[in-house]
């Protein structure tokens, strides 16, 4: 089959470029209409900016010639920056802040002042702890030995005995040793027994009778009620006494028990000590102890002094 054969529609009719073939040419194939398929008029890529809108365009340098080459360095006359451009918007520069210190991160939060300080706490409340404890055991410990002591003064109290009355005697309260009392009844002084603190040893003697009695008189500076203690002397038996203050008869005697135990007819063991309240009166007042009828009154008596009544 020849091309001339093909009839009206021949493929150099559809071939938009048939009329590049030597066969097509031959067969009368021609370019299509429009420039279609024409090199001239092949569009060519610009340089950036060199269209400008609004504005006639640029000449195409016609097929085969080279274009004007805009030489480096220097502004293509066709070129306009948009902001000169009517319309166009207007760029502004933004100066570039400097970095924060530290390689351009910013200071991050100081987790050694926090665990220097997160210590510090920590060891405050160990020692306080620690202090409290030790306080603690301090005031324990005190508060036992302080219960310790109240029973042994509960019982000094309850029965009198030598160690009582050497504690009750510190005090500033009047004391009086057995010669400086007024002796009436048969009583008298003698140092014959060994053991009575009074001074050179001398004590009462003669008070085994009805009818013996001594006096003192003495002055306090407040009225109240005071500890009258009296030092005596048994044979190791029991004894007692009536005691008066003021001219006014205890209703219970003075009591002179052999509370240390001691063997009977020994006397130079059988010192003793013994207490009872008096209500005194500001100012001089007179205690009397004496042997009446029913009281048992075999001792010798030694010292009497008085305490604060607690």
């Amino acid at each position: 089959m020849t091309p001339g054969n093909n009839g009206a529609s021949t493929p150099e009719d559809d071939d938009p470029f048939g009329y590049l073939y030597a066969d097509g040419q031959a067969n009368g194939a021609q370019p299509p209409s429009g420039g279609y398929g024409y090199p001239g008029s092949v569009n060519r890529v610009r340089t950036v900016g060199q269209r400008q809108y609004g504005q006639p365009q640029a000449q195409t340098a016609p097929y085969g010639q080279v274009p004007q080459q805009q030489s480096y360095g220097h502004p293509n006359a066709h070129y306009a920056a948009p902001e000169t451009v009517p319309g166009g918007a207007a760029t502004t520069r933004q100066t570039p802040t400097a970095p924060p210190p530290g390689g351009g991160r910013g200071r991050g939060p100081n987790t050694k002042g926090l665990l220097i300080g997160a210590i510090a706490v920590v060891a405050a409340v160990v020692i306080g702890i620690g202090v409290a404890m030790i306080t603690g055991d301090s005031n324990d410990g005190k508060k036992a030995s302080s219960g310790a002591s109240s029973p042994s003064t509960a019982s000094q109290s309850a029965s009198p005995s030598a160690s009582a009355s050497a504690s009750a005697s510190t005090g500033e309260l009047p004391k009086i040793d057995a010669k400086a009392l007024r002796l009436d009844g048969g009583t008298t002084t003698a140092s014959d027994v060994k053991g009575a603190k009074a001074d050179g040893g001398v004590y009462v003697a003669g008070f085994n009778q009805v009818g013996a009695k001594v006096t003192w008189t003495v002055d306090v500076d407040k009225a109240a009620s005071y500890r009258l203690y009296v030092r005596y002397d048994i044979p190791g038996v029991d004894a007692n006494a009536t005691l008066t203050v003021n001219g006014t008869a205890s209703s219970q005697p003075l009591n002179m028990k052999n509370f240390s135990g001691q063997p009977q007819g020994d006397w130079e063991k059988g010192w003793q000590t013994t207490w009872a309240l008096v209500n005194l009166n500001k100012g001089t007042n007179t205690i009397e102890v004496g042997c009446n009828a029913g009281n048992q009154c075999n001792a010798y008596l030694d010292q009497f002094y008085l305490t604060a009544n607690g």
